[in-house]
Formats: structure tokens, sequence, C-alpha cells
């Protein structure tokens, strides 16, 4: 039987490696101020556009999209810059968006459509964000009910959207449109990348559970070019599959022995000074909550060092698993939110334990994951949803 070794030494850096990580750190803690956080917390957007034009002016934006062959950062310093984002808290959600997106159209756009908006997406100038989940489409957006229609040399969208995150930051949404109702629904999909700014285009704020704020959007007779048509007529699943995978964590670029960051592996800090908030007012005399931190910072760790599809899941349920615990731990006080008076840990558990609902939801819920993990990491095939007869 073979086993499988996991190395969990520490990265020694170059000199080089070392300078270029407090550099980064530096300039984040220029860029990143407390009012940045305090007012990201406030909006729920996720999002800074004066931080987010001050990397792409910096040359950050371009160096983390392309690989290290094309000017980009190597492995080790895409890891480093990574890391220091998230421990920063900058509000940095959607450039992952952005980025999947304009690494999409850098494959299957046609060139007027890459000309017009890869350098703008690289200096920060164009953000994009995506046009999935329908109002009763779910997890299965191959279900897809919005109509593009041929109209001449152009193309008439109608339809709406949910989830549309960021969509008022954006200037183009990848849109998942239907172009032949007849057609299975997998040879039914054609990909857009719609202007926002294109008459029709409505957008509607919703609020999430932890204060995010999304959006649904609505599309009443868009009218866009071909040119921002990406990919095949009636091709889209193959055009969309590849943006999945990326979002998934299914694929990765070769990152020399350094394993694939779980997304929303940030999420794990804010945990992390939960903790220590809980830790420092906790009574220290008390051997239960002595072992119920302990056991909190070991689920901590474990999905921590969780990568890929398989962090994914890790890190919201232990977010789910772990913040009731310490929420228990400070009593009802702990109940209270952020900046209000007499909130135990200043929130901070409360804070976690509301996150954690949409952690586990974004890019597809857990069970999604799961199913992924058994299907394409261990085998197992598709799961079977059909009633069992023996319970009927």
């Amino acid at each position: 039987m073979s086993r499988c070794c996991v190395d969990f030494s520490r990265v020694e850096l170059s000199d080089e490696d070392q300078a270029f990580q407090a550099e980064v750190r530096a300039c984040l803690k220029t860029l990143v101020t407390q009012e940045v956080i305090r007012r990201d917390r406030e909006t729920g957007e996720n999002f800074d556009e004066g931080v987010h034009l001050a990397l792409g002016a910096r040359g950050y934006l371009a160096s983390d999209w392309k690989d290290e062959v094309d000017g980009g950062f190597s492995p080790l310093r895409r890891r480093i810059w990574d890391m220091e984002i998230g421990r920063a808290h900058t509000p940095w959600f959607h450039w992952g968006t952005t980025a999947m997106v304009a690494h999409t159209v850098a494959q299957f756009g046609s060139s007027e459509l890459k000309d017009e908006v890869l350098a703008q997406v690289l200096s920060g100038h164009y953000r994009l964000c995506l046009g999935y989940t329908e109002p009763e489409g779910g997890s299965d957006v191959a279900t897809c009910k919005t109509r593009a229609v041929r109209d001449g040399d152009g193309w008439i969208i109608n339809g709406s959207k949910m989830f549309t995150s960021n969509a008022h930051n954006a200037q183009y949404v990848f849109l998942v449109t239907n172009t032949d109702p007849e057609a299975p629904k997998h040879q039914s999909l054609t990909m857009f990348l719609v202007p926002m700014g294109a008459p029709g285009v409505e957008i509607q704020p919703i609020r999430t559970v932890d204060g995010d704020r999304t959006n649904i959007t609505y599309y009443s007779d868009v009218r866009v070019d071909d040119k921002y048509r990406v990919g095949e007529v009636n091709g889209g699943w193959a055009v969309l599959r590849e943006a999945l995978n990326a979002e998934h964590g299914t694929v990765q670029r070769d990152a020399h022995g350094l394993q694939k960051l779980a997304v929303m592996s940030e999420h794990l800090s804010l945990l992390a000074e939960a903790i220590d908030r809980v830790a420092a007012v906790a009574p220290r005399d008390d051997e239960s909550v002595k072992y119920r931190l302990g056991r909190s910072i070991a689920r901590m760790e474990a999905a921590m060092s969780t990568p890929e599809m398989f962090g994914r899941v890790a890190i919201a349920q232990t977010m789910r698993d772990v913040t009731p615990d310490l929420m228990d731990i400070l009593g009802t006080a702990s109940s209270l939110p952020r900046e209000t008076d007499k909130a135990a840990d200043d929130g901070g558990a409360e804070y976690v334990f509301r996150l954690a609902v949409p952690t586990g939801i974004y890019g597809g819920t857990l069970e999604v994951f799961r199913n992924m993990i058994a299907q394409h990491a261990l085998g197992l095939g598709r799961p079977n949803y059909s009633p069992d007869k023996r319970t009927s």
C-alpha cells in the first residue's frame, strides 16, 4: 500500500523573496488602512476602488494574472502575494472573478474583444462579474433561461441573474445565455461579455446574512455586438466548463511543489483573530474551555493546511463548526455584532459565524463540492438521487 507524505516544513525564502514580501507588506499597510477595512465591513462590497487601482498602477494585478514565463509572479511569490493579501484584510474577493473571466476571454474571445478589455483589466480600470445563477436555476447553471436571439450583426438579450456580485463596480458581466431552447441543455448555451453600461441592464442590490452586498441583474432587450460573444454559438458549455474548473479549484498552474491555496482561505485569518480574542477573555482555570479552544485551533490549522477544492469544504465547515463553540464560551453577549455596545470580543466570533453561511455557498454549495471530490478525486462516479425503493 503506497503512502502519501505531506511536507509541512517552512519554505526558506531567498533574500530577494524576503525583500519582495517586505515590499508587498509595506505597500498593503499603506493602502489597506483601518478606514478602508471599516468601510468595507460597513458596505459589504469586498471591494475598494482606490486600493484596486493602486495595485494595478504598481503592476501587481498584471503580475498576479500572468504566468511566470510571461513576466508574472513565480509560484513562490504568488503564494507570498496571496498570503499577504489575506493577512492585510484587503477587500480583494472580486479580483479572483475578474482574473478568471479575463483568462477565459484571452482563451476564447475575439482579438477585438481582447484588445478592448484585457489591458484595462490589468490596470484595474475594468472589473468583470459573473452572470451565471438564475432565480429558479440554483447551482445548475446549464438550466439557463436567459435568452440571446440573433439580430443582424448583434444579439438581443432578455433575462435575469441572481448573485451578480460586484456588478455595481464592474464594467462587464460574463453572461450565460440560451441561444437554442430546443437543444439539450448543455448544447444550447452561448457566453457573452456584456457591457454593464448597455441600455436595458438594471442592477438591484441584495444583502446576505453576513452583511455582504450582492445583486440581481435584469437584461431587457439588451443589444450587444457579436464581438462580445465568447466562444462558439451553442458552444458555451466548453467555455463555461473551463471557467468553472478554475473557480472550483479542480485545475491549477504548475506550482513547483506548492499546492494551490483553497478559495476563501483568507477567511481563516478572521477566524484566527476571533479565537485569539476569545482566548484573551475566557476563564483560564476552566479545563473544558481550554479543551474547546485547543480543538478550535487544531480544526483551523487543519483547514488552513488543506489545499484546492478539499480546503474549500474544510474551511467553510470549520467556520460553521467552530464559531458556535466560541460564542458559547463567551455567553449571550457574543451574539451582538461588531461595534455594538458591550459586544463580546467586539463581535468577532459573531461575524465569522454569519460569514460561514455564504462561505459554504459561493461558487457552489458544500454538497456540490463534496460530490466533485467524490467524482474527480475519489473516482466514485456521479451521485444517484433516485428514490431508494427499499424505504418506499
